[in-house]
């Protein structure tokens, strides 16, 4: 079939460059009216996620996390700065199918029963074919005639999911996605997203189950009044908080001002807390600070901890445990 060269350059025009990364924040800001003034929900965020990446997107409440998704997915806009997605806006990549999300927020048609729903779904997408698909890969066959006002929360999360996946989109943006789910539920979810980002799909979730982060999650963004505090593998943000914790049990009948001065003596050692004869080591060389224990200060019940997210993000974000 000939194309004429201005249907060519129509072509052109429509298409995202074929090196286009899936997400692309530059320079974001946000700011709302409020009756005390101006607030600034996003306060400059710079953001890349390449194709097939499955990223963390983490922050305390008010930290700009559901204002910076809503503008990815086109709800709204900057105050300046620009999102694209595939190098399209947000909008035109939702009108195309290739941006699909998961959010906390917009309901369920309750009366419908499970399939009825995705069906309607299916036709607004025009992809009826895919219904079948959806839904055993969300494992929601066994629910279909049942109406979603009878399903429990994760069950609905997972009717959610089904919708997301209708117009095979290549970005999915998922906000609190297995929230409601019980532990098998969680664990077959992120299956299916780890065999998506390995077929190309990418994935940014914004989660409050850290443990989740740490254990799905190849990068972690960490975000906090509204800008990016950190972002980069999700096991070297763990490192941040100062490395490994070494714990062991000190000699008893021997003084232990004199243990703990020689363990902050070591170069590789950040801190050091005693809690009667029980010392915590904290630094990027465990393995020094063990020998030590051991070798030198006759220690016993000797144990090395791996620092978790979790302590990464009181650390960054300056919240409380």
């Amino acid at each position: 079939m000939k194309t004429s060269p201005s249907t060519t350059n129509q072509q052109a025009a429509s298409s995202p460059p074929a090196s286009a990364a899936a997400l692309r924040l530059q320079g974001v800001h946000k700011s709302f009216h409020t009756n005390q003034g101006p607030f600034e929900a996003v306060a400059g965020i710079d953001l890349e996620v390449g194709t097939g990446e499955i990223v963390a997107f983490l922050g305390p409440n008010g930290a700009g996390k559901t204002t910076t998704i809503d503008m990815m997915l086109g709800l709204t806009v900057p105050t300046s700065g620009t999102i694209t997605v595939f190098g399209r806006t947000p909008r035109a990549a939702v009108e195309a199918g290739e941006i699909s999300a998961v959010l906390q927020t917009g309901g369920l048609l309750r009366d419908l029963t499970v399939r009825e729903t995705v069906t309607a779904i299916a036709a607004l997408h025009g992809a009826k074919e895919r219904i079948d698909t959806v839904m055993e890969r969300t494992d929601i066959m066994s629910l279909a005639k049942r109406k979603v006002s009878k399903c429990s929360g994760g069950e609905q999360q997972r009717l959610k999911f089904a919708l997301a996946l209708l117009p095979d989109p290549r970005l999915l943006i998922l906000d609190e996605p297995t929230a409601g789910m019980d532990v098998s539920a969680r664990r077959s979810f992120w299956a299916t997203m780890r065999q998506d980002a390995v077929a190309g799909r990418t994935v940014l979730f914004a989660t409050h189950y850290l443990e989740e982060a740490q254990e799905f999650a190849e990068r972690t963004v960490l975000i906090g009044a509204g800008r990016v505090l950190a972002d980069g593998p999700t096991a070297q943000l763990r490192e941040m908080t100062g490395g490994r914790v070494v714990s062991a049990l000190l000699p008893t009948g021997r003084p232990t001002t004199p243990a703990v001065q020689a363990l902050r003596a070591v170069d590789s050692v950040s801190s050091v807390r005693l809690t009667g004869q029980r010392v915590l080591v904290t630094g990027p060389d465990s393995d020094a600070a063990a020998r030590m224990l051991l070798n030198e200060l006759g220690a016993t019940d000797l144990e090395i901890t791996t620092p978790t997210l979790e302590a990464a993000f009181m650390a960054l974000t300056g919240e409380e445990s």
